[in-house]
C-alpha cells in the first residue's frame, strides 16, 4: 500500500466478529417454521399409521384442504391490510343455498343441465363478490369496524339460510347432482379438480400480492395506513377491493363444494371462519396486517388439513376436538407473534 494511504476501518460486530458487509443469514421461524411443521407432521403421521402417507390419502387431504385454502388466500389479502372477516362459513353457507335454489328453478325451464351448473356456478361467484363488497363498503363508507360488520354479517347469512331451507337442507335435483358432480369427484392427470383450482387460486393470489401495485399497496395500509394515504395510495378502494376479491374466493370455495354433497343445511361452513384465519396466522401472517404470504397461508392451511387427517386415523385424541386443535394452534401463533422483533 502506498505511503501516506490508509486502509477502510474493516466493520467488526458488536460480538466482535469481522463483518463482511452481507447481512447475515439467519433461520427465520416466521418464515420457514410452517415448513417445519408440515414436514415433522409428515414424518409423526407416517410413523404412527402407515396409511397416512400413501397417495389416496394426500389427495383426500389437499382435496379437503382446497375450500378452506381458496378461502385463506382471500383472508389472507384482507389480514394483511388490517382487516378480519368472520362471516366466511356463512357466506358460503347462504351462497350455496341461493345457486341451488336458482339451478332448481332452472332445471325445468333451461334444456341442458350443463348450462344450468354452469349459470349456478357465475351466480355463486357474483353473489359471494357482491357480498365483499358490501362489506367493504360498509367498513371504508360506513367507518365501522370490521370485526362488528362480519360479526353481523355471520348471523344475517346463516339466518337467511335456515330461512330459505325453514330449518332444514336445501337438496340439489338429482339430475343436476350428475352433471355438477365432476367439479368435486373428477381428476386431471390423478389429481382432483378442486386441487387443481386451488394451485391456480394459490399461483395468481401470490402474483397478485407479490408482484403489482395492489399487492403493494395492501401491504402497505396494514404497515401503515395514513402513510399509505399520504403516499395518494386510495385506500379505501384498495381496501373495498381487498374484501371483494375475498367475497369471489368464498364463491370459488362453494362451488367446488357444494357437489360433494349436493345439499346446503344451517351447519355448512361451520368454523370455516376459524379455520380460513388459522390458516392464516399459522403460515405466517402478522395479524396485525402489513406482512404476510400466500405461500405461508397454503402450508398454513395444508398443516392444519393434516393435523385433522392424522387425528382421524389414529386415536391419539378424539376428533371431536379437532376445532379446539386448532384454537391451540391460533393462540400459540399469536403469542409467539408477540416476540416478533
Amino acid at each position: 500500500m502506498p505511503s501516506g494511504q490508509t486502509s477502510a476501518p474493516t466493520p467488526v460486530t458488536e460480538a466482535g466478529t469481522v463483518s463482511t458487509g452481507k447481512p447475515a443469514r439467519r433461520f427465520d421461524p416466521h418464515r420457514f417454521g410452517p415448513v417445519v411443521g408440515l414436514v415433522l407432521l409428515l414424518i409423526v403421521g407416517t410413523a404412527l399409521n402407515p396409511d397416512f402417507a400413501t397417495w389416496d390419502n394426500m389427495m383426500n387431504v389437499l382435496t379437503r384442504t382446497a375450500f378452506i385454502g381458496i378461502i385463506s388466500i382471500g383472508m389472507c389479502f384482507v389480514i394483511i391490510s388490517g382487516g378480519i372477516d368472520l362471516s366466511v362459513g356463512s357466506m358460503a353457507a347462504l351462497i350455496a343455498g341461493g345457486m341451488i335454489l336458482l339451478m332448481n328453478a332452472l332445471a325445468g325451464s333451461v334444456g341442458s343441465p350443463v348450462v344450468v351448473v354452469a349459470l349456478g356456478m357465475l351466480f355463486a361467484l357474483l353473489l359471494g363478490g357482491g357480498f365483499g363488497l358490501a362489506h367493504g363498503y360498509l367498513v371504508t363508507r360506513g367507518r365501522i369496524e370490521p370485526f362488528i360488520v362480519t360479526l353481523g354479517t355471520l348471523g344475517i347469512f346463516r339466518a337467511v339460510l335456515t330461512w330459505l331451507a325453514d330449518g332444514g337442507a336445501i337438496t340439489l335435483d338429482n339430475g343436476l347432482s350428475d352433471a355438477y358432480g365432476p367439479v368435486y369427484y373428477g381428476s386431471l392427470l390423478g389429481i382432483p379438480v378442486p386441487v387443481w383450482v386451488f394451485l391456480v387460486v394459490s399461483v395468481a393470489g401470490a402474483v397478485l400480492l407479490n408482484r403489482t401495485a395492489f399487492g403493494r399497496y395492501v401491504q402497505a395500509i396494514g404497515s401503515n395506513e395514513q402513510v399509505a394515504r399520504f403516499a395518494a395510495v386510495d385506500v379505501d378502494r384498495v381496501k373495498l377491493l381487498t374484501y371483494g376479491l375475498l367475497g369471489v374466493c368464498v364463491g370459488i370455495a362453494t362451488v367446488l363444494y357444494v357437489p360433494r354433497l349436493g345439499s346446503a343445511s344451517p351447519t355448512t361452513g361451520l368454523l370455516w371462519e376459524l379455520e380460513a384465519i388459522a390458516a392464516v396466522i399459522v403460515g405466517g401472517t402478522s395479524f396485525k396486517g402489513g406482512e404476510g404470504r400466500i405461500a405461508g397461508t397454503v402450508i398454513g392451511a395444508v398443516l392444519l388439513s393434516v393435523i385433522s387427517n392424522i387425528l382421524n386415523l389414529t386415536s391419539i385424541i378424539s376428533v371431536y376436538l379437532n376445532a379446539a386443535v386448532q384454537g391451540c394452534v391460533i393462540i400459540a401463533v399469536a403469542f409467539l407473534q408477540r416476540r416478533r422483533p
